[in-house]
């Protein structure tokens, strides 16, 4: 072997060495992590809202507009706080050359709970720096380790919730990958049971919680053995000793994401635990025959935090035509809905449900952001009367 290449293993070897040290100091952080927050016993409880990039402003004024109709006895009271927090701009995070700035983190930190709207990620090609995505920074900052994704069709008798695994997998190190020269560049997926343990009792301690009696565990562990094979057992073995009736069955992802649809295949799924990547493209199929990512939310779930937010894009295209104000608020609208169950108020969250359910498929009142059709606001006005008339 010729010198350059040597150098370049010896490189990659320290370079690969590094993270591996880094990762077993996180496992140690995750282990000592507290008992999960418990919003009844909170006498205050602090909202942040992270307006975002493009629509998002737009989009997220109309879901403060439902939270405020939905809480309006606990924000009279004082019990809940709702705190804007500005500085997450992407013009803004590309002057200062920080994906997600420290105050902006500190700004969240101190709230229980965020709502945030779409924020811009560049890519090769856009007029921004090639900076890390600021969703996964602040996932990984609040520790927000489980990605949950209710999937509603009621007239197909289908009624999904997926836990992804948020902050592990392909992403964890995903700017972090070695280029170990010009024909060659690595990068990883990262699975520890600590992290899939604690995923593994959300996701079961939800189905317990529900009526749930299926969790599906989503993997490629046919052929990435370790990865994926160590996620399926530490769910699986975690179910056998914890929660004994539940029942536990695998799936390989690309059967899934081919059948998704098909009765018989997914006769039996409930609540579905996936890895990173896997649970960001599946739940984004399963968003598509729902109605589209516009009409489906996300919640981000740690032991001390959670934050709450539309699973589709900027839509910079709407912005650029001056079509922003018809832009579908829905899918954050849900995720204010989540959010308003996470912090003690399921019954709200099926009230928004039920008005949702009218307004979208009932009466089909829906934005589809052409121009000529109700506003996001003449939406959300029409949904705060639906609710207040339930």
């Amino acid at each position: 072997m010729d010198a350059a290449k040597q150098e370049a293993i010896d490189r990659a070897t320290k370079c690969f060495g590094e993270l591996i040290a880094g990762e077993f100091e996180r496992i140690e952080r995750v282990r000592q992590d507290g008992a999960p927050k418990n919003y009844a016993n909170l006498d205050h409880i602090t909202i942040g809202i992270l307006p975002g990039d493009g629509i998002g402003p737009t989009i997220v004024k109309q879901a403060v507009r439902v939270i405020e109709c939905l809480l309006d006895d606990q924000i009279a009271s004082g019990r809940v706080e709702i705190r804007p927090i500005d500085g997450l701009t992407i013009e803004r995070r590309a002057e200062l050359g920080e994906s997600l700035p420290q105050d902006v983190l500190d700004a969240a930190l101190e709230c229980d709970v965020l709502l945030k709207g779409p924020l811009t990620t560049p890519r090769p090609g856009d007029p921004w720096p090639n900076m890390v995505s600021a969703n996964s920074l602040l996932r990984r900052g609040l520790d927000l380790f489980v990605g949950m994704r209710p999937i509603r069709m009621p007239d197909q008798g289908i009624d999904w919730t997926f836990f992804r695994e948020n902050i592990e997998g392909e992403y964890i190190w995903g700017d972090k990958g070695i280029q170990v020269n010009d024909d060659l560049a690595v990068d990883f997926k990262v699975c520890t049971l600590p992290g899939t343990e604690r995923l593994a009792r959300m996701a079961l301690n939800y189905a317990r919680d529900n009526g749930k009696s299926t969790v599906t565990v989503i993997t490629k562990a046919n052929i990435v053995k370790h990865a994926d094979g160590n996620f399926q057992k530490i769910i699986c073995d975690v179910a056998e000793r914890e929660y004994p009736e539940i029942t536990v069955q695998t799936r390989l992802v690309d059967a899934t994401a081919a059948k998704l649809m098909d009765p018989e295949f997914n006769k039996d799924f409930q609540v579905i635990v996936l890895p990173n990547l896997y649970g960001d493209i599946v739940t984004d199929v399963a968003a598509e025959h729902q109605g589209g990512l516009g009409s489906a939310a996300s919640a981000n779930l740690g032991s001390q935090h959670a934050l709450f937010e539309a699973i589709h894009g900027t839509a910079p295209t709407l912005v650029e035509q001056g079509l922003a104000d018809w832009a579908n608020p829905c899918s954050v609208i849900r995720a204010a809905g989540l959010l308003v169950g996470h912090i003690g108020f399921p019954e709200r969250r099926a009230l928004l449900e039920d008005a949702l359910d009218i307004c979208c498929t009932t009466e089909q009142r829906v934005v589809m952001g052409f121009g000529d059709g109700p506003t996001s606001a003449d939406f959300t006005d029409y949904l705060i009367e639906t609710i207040e008339g339930l």
